[in-house]
């Protein structure tokens, strides 16, 4: 029996998404963007994963859309179906807890995008990002011509979408693109701590904090500012003393838990 395109790992409050096609370089087959979005669609409902990490399996993160499978099939890009029920973008966007990139290798393309689908990327130092829409001649759809300028900057995403050329995990570090480098043996155990460190925060409020944010950066900043007055004017009305006290608790003792493993 073939091994699943997608894997699903689950401990505790955090799951692992491992795309996993490594001989095409987790390329995006029709079942793969099907399973992908069918998983955060039922992570979603489960009101106990408190954050999910997704990475790729092999050498790469993802290579974008399988474009063999694309020049071979008698509909071209029609074959993928990357709407309605198919379409990661809404899949991923409608997940309401945080989403870790770990960039274990290149992300490339749709794979690029799909990283940028995330909320928080760490990267293998061998990680490596390119856009190369406009050397196979497809046009972005998920998000990428309007993302990586507001957070690298116009001139540094011109030069990536114009010219195809790879940006490097160094790279990308100086320019803000990704949360921080890691040795690519140390990936997987920092994008789980940090998960961990997700779950152990406040349900509610990370996910509050989550549409703020990205709600927030679509707005100018003036109605963001409004919009953060008033959802923090309902959302803390809910908030006791005693919940406060019970946080701070927690808090403290987890702070002295890391620092006896420390």
């Amino acid at each position: 029996m073939a091994e699943a395109e997608l894997l699903l790992e689950r401990d505790g409050a955090v799951v692992t998404l491992t795309l996993n096609r490594p001989e095409a370089m987790n390329a995006l087959s029709p079942t793969l963007l099907s399973d992908l979005c069918t998983a955060f669609r039922e992570l979603q409902k489960d009101n106990e994963v408190r954050a999910v990490i997704l990475t790729g399996k092999g050498r790469a993160f993802c290579a974008g859309l399988d474009l063999k499978a694309l020049s071979s099939h008698p509909q071209g890009l029609g074959a993928f179906a990357i709407h309605g029920d198919n379409d990661i973008y809404a899949a991923l966007r409608a997940f309401d807890r945080p989403i870790i990139m770990g960039i274990n290798g290149v992300a490339a393309t749709g794979g690029f995008e799909l990283a940028l689908m995330g909320d928080i990327l760490i990267a293998s130092s061998e990680a490596r990002f390119a856009d190369t829409h406009c050397r196979v001649g497809l046009a972005p759809g998920w998000g990428l011509s309007q993302k990586l300028a507001r957070i690298i900057g116009h001139s540094r995403a011109r030069e990536a979408h114009f010219s195809g050329n790879f940006i490097s995990a160094q790279q990308a570090d100086a320019w803000g693109l990704v949360s921080r480098v890691v040795e690519p043996d140390a990936l997987a155990g920092a994008c789980r701590q940090l998960a961990e460190d997700i779950a152990s925060c406040v349900p509610w409020t990370v996910k509050a904090y989550k549409a703020l944010v990205n709600d927030g950066l679509e707005m100018t900043l003036g109605a963001g500012l409004a919009m953060e007055k008033q959802v923090i004017t309902h959302a803390n009305s809910r908030v006791s003393g005693e919940d406060i006290a019970a946080q701070r608790q927690a808090v403290t003792a987890r702070g002295k838990q890391q620092k006896q493993q420390d």
